[in-house]
């Protein structure tokens, strides 16, 4: 951690919560994601649907956020619409 100055200091501590926020924020994404390809998996269509919708909205906000790429979101989104949308 920063020792010398005061703004080295809070930045060093800014960082920190932004990088636990930042892992948190990820973590749900990669939850939800796993959720859609479990239902596309067992191939229960109203459910992967559902957790797309979720899927996406969690992609979304990452990216509002700055935990994500918009373009590794719209890839993730794209792909897992893809499989969901194979189902019927």
């Amino acid at each position: 951690m920063a020792l010398r100055h005061k703004s080295a200091i809070k930045r060093a501590r800014q960082s920190l919560k932004r990088r636990e926020r930042n892992r948190m924020r990820l973590h749900r994404v990669k939850t939800a994601i796993k959720k859609v390809k479990v239902a596309a998996e067992q191939r229960r269509v109203e459910e992967a649907q559902a957790a797309l919708r979720h899927a996406t909205s969690e992609l979304h906000r990452a990216v509002t956020k700055g935990a994500l790429h918009r373009n590794t979101a719209s890839r993730l989104i794209s792909r897992l619409a893809f499989r969901v949308n194979h189902l019927a």
